[in-house]
């Protein structure tokens, strides 16, 4: 078993479900100690079970709790190694067909929640000279897709986010960067859609638009996570890491 991240205190955010929950299990596979956030509370008690990794249950929109949720770790454990920034929400959509809730509650969730939690695991970790982010970016934060016009927008501002702030603190000894998944096994992949479609439609997707012709698994999605924070990735900084099966290499 890997021993990358042993006895390195990590949040993990969108935790019960999908990539997150994967994150979960390679951390803690890895040696850390591991505290998770989800708006999910049975998904999250399942993986907490599964686990052993500390569930925390709320909404990462609210900058209290985020600023509340990374104290208590730091207090309990006396440091924070790691924070991943994996909760994320999609809104299937043009410009015409999304309307003010539906705009501020995807951006809220993928963009807000990042900067939250970002600030305050900076505090900390400014203090200790040490310590990694990993952000939770996509291949649309790269290039446009019809259809997911809140999704595209607050996945850029994400790979924007990662960057500046990787500047602003590389002298602080802290890392930041983030991984871009493609299409991938998620809840999330047929969610919102008009009709729910079958595993015969998504590996038609696959087969369709990626180069490697399958979708990811949340697995190897985890693993790129672990590596980006780990030492194995220290000269890596400011990174956006495409995890797509070659999608973004056209």
């Amino acid at each position: 078993m890997s021993n990358e991240l042993l006895n390195q205190v990590a949040v993990i955010t969108g935790g019960a479900s999908g990539m997150g929950a994967a994150t979960v299990r390679e951390f803690v596979q890895a040696g850390a100690k591991v505290t998770f956030i989800d708006i999910n509370k049975d998904g999250a008690q399942k993986v907490s079970e599964e686990t052993g990794a500390t569930a925390v249950i709320g909404d990462v929109s609210d900058s209290t709790f985020c600023t509340n949720t990374i104290n208590d770790v730091v207090e309990a454990h006396g440091r924070l190694d790691v924070l991943v920034n994996c909760a994320g929400t999609i809104h299937r959509a043009d410009v015409t067909g999304t309307n003010d809730d539906e705009w501020r509650q995807v951006m809220a969730v993928n963009v807000d929640a990042v900067f939250y939690l970002s600030r305050a695991a900076i505090h900390h970790m400014i203090t200790q000279k040490s310590g990694a982010i990993v952000n939770f970016g996509s291949i649309w934060g790269g290039v446009g897709a019809a259809g997911v016009l809140a999704y595209c927008t607050t996945k850029g501002a994400v790979h924007q986010l990662t960057k500046a702030m990787a500047l602003d603190h590389v002298e602080d000894g802290i890392r930041i960067n983030a991984v871009a998944p493609g299409e991938v096994n998620t809840p999330m992949l047929a969610s919102g859609r008009p009709k729910a479609p079958s595993a015969q439609d998504l590996a038609d997707l696959a087969e369709a638009t990626i180069p490697i012709k399958r979708l990811a698994e949340p697995e190897e999605i985890a693993k790129a996570v672990r590596f980006l924070a780990s030492d194995e990735a220290s000269y890596i900084t400011g990174a956006i890491i495409p995890v797509d099966g070659g999608y973004t290499a056209r």
